[in-house]
């Protein structure tokens, strides 16, 4: 059973959400608040709409993370064209913040071999477990591994795996055997 793991998309959207209050010069959690600014609004609905279109981060994960109802992500989804159209701030918000998060995406690294990425890991102590349960399968530009971990070291080694892969374009699936 392959679960893709939303651990990953949770961190992509909170990465995206402190890009997005970052360049706006707001407060880091000011998107999960219950304010109905405009500047908060609209700082919510692009970091959403930047998530489902580049990363197609599941719209439950956006919704837990900017403390909102699933329902409101579809909604910025559908306004999205009409608002890019019509509304000028809404325009030049999207456009500074989705340059920044392309500059960001493309800064980022990947391995162009299996071994090189298996050594990086090793360097930061991710290790198989000889008794594993679990399967994390790690995709990373081209190349893709898998490591076995058991129930006992796997939150400590996802950790790890984390750490060793910042900086680095990466997508993470996990699979119970």
């Amino acid at each position: 059973m392959i679960y893709h793991s939303k651990m990953t998309q949770e961190d992509n959207f909170k990465n995206l959400c402190t890009l997005t209050t970052t360049v706006l010069g707001l407060h880091k959690d000011s998107l999960a608040s219950k304010s109905r600014k405009q500047e908060f609004q609209v700082a919510r609905m692009i970091a959403s709409v930047i998530a489902r279109s580049e990363y197609d981060i599941n719209r439950s994960v956006i919704a837990k993370v900017i403390n909102r109802d699933r329902t409101l992500i579809y909604h910025y989804e559908k306004k999205h064209n009409v608002n890019y159209a019509t509304f000028p701030k809404y325009r030049d918000i999207f456009n500074k913040i989705h340059n920044a998060f392309i500059t960001i995406e493309e800064s980022k690294k990947t391995f162009n071999s299996i071994f090189k990425l298996r050594d990086h890991l090793r360097i930061n102590n991710v290790v198989d477990s000889n008794k594993h349960q679990t399967i994390v399968r790690i995709k990373c530009g081209k190349v893709g591994l898998d490591v076995k971990l058991s129930y006992r070291d796997f939150s400590k080694q996802l950790e790890y795996i984390k750490e060793a892969l910042n900086g680095y374009s990466y997508d993470l699936q996990i699979i119970a055997i």
